[in-house]
C-alpha cells in the first residue's frame, strides 16, 4: 500500500511539474513564482519545490528576484521532438505531395510563432521550399492561420501583439481586426488561405491538425500559376484527410 502512495504520489508531482512547464511556455516562457502558483492553482510552497526541481536539472533558470524561465535544457528536448515528428510525418506529407504535386507543410505554435517541423517539396523545379525549424510570423502563412484559428480572439490578439504583424507584402494584414475577419471566415470554410502574404506570387492552403498534443497545421504551397484558387476543391479534402489520419495517430500513441 505504501508503495502505491508513492507511486501516486510521484505521478501527482510529474503531472504538476509538467503543468508549470506548460503554463511559462503560455505566458511566453518567464513569470514570477507567485503569478506560476495562482494560474496552477498550487501553494506556493508546492510550486517553488518543483520549481528548484526543474531548476536544478535545467529545465527552468531563475531570474533576479523572484521570477523564473523556461530553461536551456529544453532545447535539446525540442531538438529532437522535431526531428522525431518531422521524421514520423515526412510519409504523410508525401502523400499529399504524390496527390497534389504541390510542397507540402507541417508547422507547430512556438511561443507567439509558427515553426515548420517537417516538409516534402514538390518535384517541380518552381516549388516552394522553407528550412525545417524556420520560424514564420501567424499573421501572414497558412499554417500560421490554420493555428491561430483554433484559439479564442482574445488568445489571438495578444499572440499577434507579442509578435508583431510586419507587412512581408502589400497583401500582408497589419491589423488585428482584418486578421480576426480572415480567421472567422477560415473557420466558416474550414481550412486557412494565404493569398500571396507571406511571399508575393505563393498561394498556400492550411488546415488544423485536430486533437495535437500541441497546436498543429499542414500546408500545401506553390505559386499562383499552378496552385489555383479553384485548387482548393481538390487540395483541401486532400489536407484534411491527411490531418485526420495524423489525429487518429496521435490518439493511438497518447499513452493512458
Amino acid at each position: 500500500m505504501g508503495s502505491g502512495a508513492t507511486r501516486s504520489g510521484g505521478v501527482q508531482s510529474v503531472d504538476r511539474a509538467i503543468d508549470l512547464l506548460e503554463i511559462m511556455a503560455a505566458v511566453g516562457g518567464s513569470t514570477a513564482l507567485g503569478d506560476l502558483a495562482a494560474r496552477a492553482g498550487l501553494p506556493l510552497p508546492t510550486a517553488h519545490r518543483l520549481i528548484r526541481a526543474l531548476a536544478s536539472r535545467g529545465y527552468v533558470r531563475q531570474l533576479p528576484g523572484r521570477g523564473y524561465a523556461l530553461g536551456p535544457k529544453l532545447i535539446r528536448l525540442g531538438d529532437v521532438a522535431t526531428n522525431l515528428i518531422g521524421a514520423w510525418a515526412a510519409p504523410h506529407l508525401a502523400n499529399l505531395v504524390a496527390k497534389s504535386g504541390e510542397t507540402a507543410n507541417m508547422a507547430v505554435l512556438d511561443g507567439a510563432m509558427a515553426v515548420y517541423v517537417a516538409q516534402v517539396p514538390s518535384p517541380h523545379s518552381m516549388r516552394m521550399f522553407t528550412e525545417v525549424g524556420r520560424q514564420v510570423h501567424l499573421h501572414c502563412t497558412g499554417v500560421g492561420k490554420a493555428l491561430l484559428l483554433q484559439l479564442p480572439d482574445e488568445t489571438v490578439r495578444n499572440l499577434i501583439s507579442k509578435a508583431g504583424m510586419p507587412a512581408h507584402t502589400p497583401n500582408s494584414h497589419v491589423t488585428s481586426e482584418t486578421l480576426l475577419a480572415d480567421l472567422a471566415e477560415c473557420r466558416t470554410r474550414g481550412y486557412a488561405l494565404d493569398e500571396g502574404e507571406q511571399e508575393v506570387g505563393v498561394r498556400c492552403f492550411a488546415v488544423p491538425v485536430p486533437g495535437a498534443p500541441t497546436l498543429t497545421a499542414l500546408s500545401i504551397s506553390g505559386p499562383v500559376a499552378r496552385l489555383r484558387i479553384e485548387s482548393a476543391d481538390h487540395v483541401t479534402p486532400l489536407l484534411r484527410r491527411v490531418a485526420d489520419d495524423l489525429a487518429v495517430e496521435f490518439d493511438q500513441n497518447a499513452v493512458p
